[in-house]
Formats: C-alpha cells, sequence, structure tokens
C-alpha cells in the first residue's frame, strides 16, 4: 500500500509522479502493477486494459517492444485525488530504430493510494540516436539528471 495517499499536496503530488516514474523505469510488471488496484482500468493509446493480469501482459509485451526504454514524467496538474502528468520516453525496436515518444496522463486514485483509472494519450516521433536526450544507465533516472522542462521537452 502506499503512503502516498489522496488528498495530495503539490509535495506528495510530485512525489507521486517520480514514484511511477521510477516504478516504470525498472521495467518490472510485476511490480509495476502493484501500484494499481487490482481492478483497475486503463486506456493506453487504443488499447483497454482491466486489472492486474492484463496490465502484467500489457507492460511484458511493451518493454519487449521498446528496448532501451528510459522515461521522464512531469507533474502538470492535480486535484483531491486526481494527477495530470506529461511525460517523455525513448526506446528503440529490434532494428534499432530510435523513438521518443511523448505523451500525458490522467490518473485517479482510491482512497489507499493505489491508481484505480489511467488514461495515456501517446505520439511517437522517430529520432536519430544522435538526438537522443537519456543517457543514464537503464534503471531509475539520477537525481541530477534533467527533466522534461530542463531538456526543453
Amino acid at each position: 500500500m502506499s503512503s502516498l495517499v489522496p488528498p495530495f499536496t503539490l509535495e506528495t503530488a510530485t512525489q507521486k509522479v517520480r514514484r511511477a516514474e521510477d516504478g516504470w523505469n525498472s521495467r518490472d510488471p510485476e511490480r509495476v502493477s502493484l501500484v494499481y488496484t487490482p481492478d483497475s482500468r486503463w486506456r493506453n493509446r487504443a488499447e483497454f486494459i482491466t486489472g492486474r493480469p492484463e496490465i502484467v501482459a500489457f507492460l511484458t509485451r511493451k518493454w519487449a517492444k521498446e528496448l532501451d526504454y528510459r522515461l521522464i514524467k512531469e507533474i502538470w496538474a492535480f486535484t483531491d485525488n486526481r494527477i495530470a502528468v506529461r511525460f517523455a520516453y525513448e526506446w528503440h525496436d529490434d532494428s534499432g530504430n530510435w523513438f521518443r515518444s511523448y505523451g500525458n496522463e490522467n490518473w485517479e486514485f482510491d482512497a489507499a493510494g493505489l491508481m484505480q483509472r489511467r488514461f495515456a494519450c501517446i505520439n511517437d516521433l522517430p529520432i536519430r540516436e544522435s538526438e537522443r536526450k537519456y543517457h543514464w544507465p537503464l534503471g531509475r533516472r539520477p537525481d541530477d539528471h534533467p527533466g522534461l522542462t530542463e531538456l526543453g521537452l
């Protein structure tokens, strides 16, 4: 269970966003699924997902395709039990084609701080490897690495 529960303040919402980023950068579908309610509902692009088993299956497929995945999330807005974020992540496919995927997410949390609804809109931009901005070792983004705003994204 999360210690960051609604109603959110700017501080707790910002911490919640960073924890989500850290989890997704682990690329561990089981670990990531545990921050969602057992019956969590998602829309990710045009895919509709319900529950932790479908989340695990989705993330397993995602990270088998999106290699060397590195993500940065940034808070956009928040209310009592909702947070809006913008994000960008870089990855390449098995042919070595690089992409930066940009998007927005809307999150809704239950009283225990688990995400019960997630709506994501994402666009993929092909980039050259030389245009990459995320060069930290796989895993958690270092605290001193610039965020989206600092990178001009």
